[in-house]
């Protein structure tokens, strides 16, 4: 049987999307046949299979009737009449029944696809592999994070049409930046965008989830010959001492719910933090404290008062970048960077120092590779000749973990993104716990130690030093500096570069 279209259909523009549209749908049942097939897949396949063919069968589908109008356009300045819709001609309902199986068809394959390329913009693999070089960065240290089984919307966007519509919005110009190489290099962190930590993150580590003292310990190593391990076992006061007493005391009692503690940052960073304030919810007591040496002036309202939360601590919660110190102590402890190798510590942090700058990563690893062969074929060449595989292990794992925290490409390291999380490298916890922020009645945020945790144990294996149970002992600084460790901020001579 014949199958007759009416007359109106019978133009280019309708044979173009008619065939368009069926290139298209023919294309999407292939690959979706072959991925089922040989279980291939990929963010690639996915962006093709769901949104690229589905736009080019709509786009198809719209120059159909797109011609039929013109057509009849045409006709209707010649005959000066509309034409008339008679289902007794063939060619009319022929017209119907594709019409009517076609939309139903369409429209069931919508729905399919349109779930499909939902589900695909809001997986991890789309988030972190479309972009290759953009962003390998923050899919790598993602990967390496505490929160590497959460996807990137769970914390980028969250629940709720708003912030969907959005993020895809904002999507849009990312990948107006991307195609036109407009991004900036690194890309800046985007604190004042980011979604509220309340709609987020407390939606797994809500405040009154409470977290009792916990024991942590690290491994340094010297950067002396030998390469001496400095063991440091530290009590955090994370919460209090029992989880019945709640958010009383311990770093969480910032997000007390019975406490509101506000601060202007003058940096927007949120680096510089000059003005604290204290409230209580619940007796109406309220405290302001200041640094002198950068005081607020003029009206409050100027400046933008801000309800700390989870992010201005944990602010590099899933893309951290350690500096040298801290991923060349983690190399030596996992055994990928060998300690008995003379003077790996001192020559792995200076040759990751200057390898940052480099081009790209292939230019870094030939650098991280020249280098420390060279030295050690030079200054320790018994020890090449009898074990170079030795030399060569520590070189890959050099290499290993400066690729999950330097990315020259973009150039990215941990200098760039400040982690609030300590006051080590960087000043954290020291932007108000400082000696300096005080009230009008001499109140002081103090920088006391054992306010956020004590030491139960320190020091080399030939010279350890553990408290007794219930007890703490006093900070010993690894190298001898006298008493200047108490009254000097860490990060006056740390700089993600000392030991």
């Amino acid at each position: 049987m014949k199958l007759e279209v009416p007359q109106s259909a019978k133009n280019w523009l309708s044979l173009t999307g008619a065939m368009i549209a069926f290139v298209a749908l023919f294309l999407i049942i292939f690959l979706l046949i072959i991925s089922w097939l040989t279980g291939a897949g990929g963010t690639y396949l996915g962006l093709i299979t769901f949104i690229l063919l589905p736009g080019l069968l709509v786009l198809g589908l719209i120059l159909i009737p797109v011609g039929m109008f013109l057509s009849h356009k045409k006709k209707l300045v010649v005959e000066k009449k509309w034409p008339v819709i008679d289902l007794n001609q063939k060619p009319q309902r022929n017209a119907l029944m594709i019409f009517v199986w076609g939309t139903a068809i369409f429209i069931l394959l919508t729905a399919v696809g349109s779930y499909e390329a939902f589900r695909l913009t809001e997986s991890v693999v789309f988030c972190g592999e479309l972009c290759h070089e953009v962003m390998r960065p923050e899919y790598t240290a993602y990967q390496h994070s505490p929160h590497a089984r959460v996807a990137c919307v769970e914390c980028h966007v969250g629940e709720g049409a708003d912030w969907y519509v959005r993020s895809k919005l904002s999507g849009l110009y990312q990948v107006y930046s991307v195609t036109f190489n407009k991004y900036p290099r690194p890309i800046p962190t985007p604190i004042h965008n980011l979604r509220p930590a309340r709609e987020t993150c407390e939606r797994c580590h809500w405040p009154q989830k409470f977290y009792e003292h916990k024991l942590r310990t690290e491994y340094h190593y010297l950067p002396d010959e030998e390469n001496t391990k400095w063991t440091i076992q530290l009590t955090m006061k994370i919460g209090p001492e029992h989880s019945a007493l709640g958010l009383q005391e311990g770093i969480h009692w910032h997000i007390n719910p019975d406490v509101r503690v506000e601060y202007i940052a003058t940096d927007s960073a949120r680096q510089t933090i000059p003005w604290v304030r204290y409230r209580n919810l619940k007796t109406g007591e309220s405290v302001v404290y200041q640094d002198p040496e950068e005081p607020i002036e003029g009206d409050l309202s100027n400046y933008e008062i801000r309800t700390m939360d989870c992010m201005d601590c944990h602010n590099r919660p899933s893309h951290q970048y350690n500096p040298p110190a801290l991923f060349i102590n983690e190399g030596m402890t996992a055994g990928d960077i060998p300690v008995r190798l003379p003077e790996i510590k001192a020559q792995a942090i200076e040759v990751c120092d200057q390898a940052k700058d480099l081009s790209d990563t292939p230019t870094a690893f030939a650098f991280i590779d020249s280098v420390i062969t060279t030295y050690y074929q030079e200054n320790y060449q018994e020890i090449y000749e009898s074990d170079s595989l030795l030399v060569k292990q520590a070189v890959q794992g050099i290499q290993k973990y400066f690729s999950r925290n330097n990315f020259p490409e973009m150039r990215v390291n941990w200098s760039h993104y400040p982690n609030n999380i300590g006051h080590l490298e960087f000043n954290g916890c020291f932007r108000c716990h400082n000696d300096q922020h005080a009230s009008e009645n001499g109140q002081v945020i103090s920088k006391n130690c054992e306010q956020c945790h004590v030491i139960n144990a320190q020091g080399p294996e030939d010279d350890f030093e553990a408290a007794k149970i219930g007890q703490s002992i006093e900070f010993r600084h690894p190298e001898d500096i006298g008493e200047d460790w108490k009254e000097l901020l860490c990060t006056e001579c740390h700089t993600g570069l000392a030991p």
